[in-house]
């Protein structure tokens, strides 16, 4: 009963927040009667953590019911805050949140890895993402394959069990060996796989390639088991060149492999925050470039990304992880240019840590971004902090106001350049008719309505071609918008 009330506190605090964005002069002006608004972009996405039961599902013995339940009220918090596009774990260690003949249910489902849950979560997920105006994204872990502390609990069909070849303890850690090139080959099999079965709006990879350094118990640095296969490569370069050389193989082909399958879905990483210290001069921290073999600035220089979320999980006020030096930074490399969306760390928004940030830390962050030129989004870690944190609210209080005009996602034009054609629509009263112009299909409808209130946009899945609004319009304007992001002119009704 407690959680209900919770929940019901939850959304009634969010829609106080989106009441008092309407009237908020500092809010994206959708109220104004001259004319339209013009069409919203930015990536308001979202990470949701299925990893140990971190974001969704709460715990491994909910029934099928209760997984969805909750699956479909984290979509409805997210949609009704605002975000536009859900990153999705699906594969978080050689194991599935998905429907796989490649490798074993994960065991955050049912308690025991390769157990069928009765259904399949990411078809559920982009179902229900795409009817709430967002979209879908598949995020996978390539080389991480669990814990070594599991390793009993690990099914028959993990690869730790059929091809233990590929597979090297690490510290605490259970890691495919990138340098092995079957490695990468299932890698890629299950990245296509996801592509060609599955209707996502892209696929998402995150900071794990090589392992974080881990030490053993005398504090002696642990060396990545990979001598054998550095030795069978007969590769010329240093090892630290070839381990680095291995991540960039895997990232350029992965996003020419995904393209040749689905040509405008979007590839995305989301690397560690900082790619060297000293770049900027002031930033100190981990080298990841020399740590964890990512060269991530030679990833988004080379245009193998579609979009890039580094991890700037640090706050204004940090002197030594400064968000706006390296939010600027990282601009500032993009020089293809692609998308460079900062990852922001919702999470630690009154964590009771000593560096915790203040409730108004994201909101600044945000506003912090857009003032940049190239700041066309953002992506905020995790789904719990964000919506349902409740000692002192949730940190979505602070982004509806940010979020009162709905958004698409900005477009992608080196994936497709050219606009679908505008659709025809008919009114009547409240409801739309959406008819769909010959040619390029659309993915997305945007539309755009003013009432008594003033405008109002929304993001409707292209599938859906009729929809009731919820007052009496006298403008209505519809954008088709198809897969990369391009819209249409716009269907224009006036009454």
């Amino acid at each position: 009963m407690r959680s209900r009330i919770l929940v019901r506190r939850t959304n009634a605090i969010i829609a106080a927040a989106l009441l008092a964005a309407c009237k908020n002069p500092t809010a994206p002006n959708i109220d104004a009667f001259s004319g339209p608004p013009p069409i919203a972009r930015e990536m308001r996405g979202l990470w949701l953590t299925t990893v140990n039961n971190t974001d969704w599902p709460s715990r491994n013995s909910l029934t099928p019911d209760q997984q969805r339940a909750e699956l479909i009220d984290i979509l409805d918090r997210a949609a009704a805050t605002g975000f536009n596009a859900i990153i999705f774990q699906v594969r978080p260690a050689a194991d599935a949140v998905y429907s796989s003949s490649i490798e074993p249910w994960a065991a955050m489902l049912t308690g025991t890895q390769g157990v069928d849950p009765g259904y399949d979560p990411l078809a559920l997920a982009i179902t229900e993402a795409h009817a709430r105006g967002m979209e879908l994204h598949a995020w996978i872990n390539p080389f991480r394959a669990g814990n070594s502390k599991d390793t009993a609990k690990l099914a028959p069909t993990h690869a730790f069990n059929t091809r233990r070849d590929l597979i090297r303890i690490y510290g605490s850690q259970v890691w495919f060996d990138p340098g092995e090139p079957e490695v990468q080959d299932r890698s890629i099999q299950v990245v296509s796989d996801i592509v060609r079965r599955y209707d996502i709006d892209a696929i998402h990879a995150d900071d794990y390639f090589y392992p974080y350094q881990e030490h053993d118990a005398a504090g002696r640095l642990i060396d990545f088991p990979d001598s054998a296969s550095y030795a069978r490569s007969g590769s010329s370069l240093s090892r630290d060149d070839w381990r680095r050389e291995n991540i960039n193989r895997f990232v350029e082909r992965m996003n020419r492999e995904v393209h040749q399958i689905k040509p405008a879905i979007k590839v995305g990483l989301s690397p560690f925050g900082i790619w060297r210290p000293g770049n900027p001069p002031t930033v100190t921290g981990l080298d990841a470039f020399a740590t964890i073999y990512a060269d991530s600035r030679k990833w988004l220089q080379q245009g193998w990304v579609d979009y890039l979320v580094p991890q700037l999980y640090w706050s204004i006020a940090s002197p030594g992880q400064s968000y706006p030096a390296l939010l600027d930074w990282w601009l500032s490399q993009d020089t293809m240019p692609r998308h460079v969306w900062p990852g922001l760390a919702a999470y630690r928004v009154a964590d009771g840590g000593p560096t915790a940030f203040g409730l108004d830390e994201i909101a600044n962050q945000i506003k912090l971004t857009r003032a940049r030129p190239g700041g066309t989004g953002h992506v905020l870690f995790n789904t719990v902090s964000t919506l349902k944190r409740a000692s002192s609210g949730p940190v979505a209080v602070s982004l509806v106001p940010l979020y009162s005009q709905r958004a698409i996602l900005p477009a992608s034009p080196w994936l497709d350049s050219i606009p679908p054609a505008a659709p025809a629509i008919g009114v009547s009263g409240r409801g739309v008719q959406i008819i769909p112009a010959a040619g390029e299909a659309a993915r997305w409808w945007y539309v755009r309505s003013r009432g008594a209130n003033g405008w109002k946009s929304q993001v409707v899945f292209a599938t859906q071609q009729r929809l009731v609004l919820d007052v009496d319009p006298d403008w209505i304007l519809v954008n088709a918008v198809d897969q990369a992001g391009n819209a249409s002119a716009a269907a224009e009704w006036k009454r």
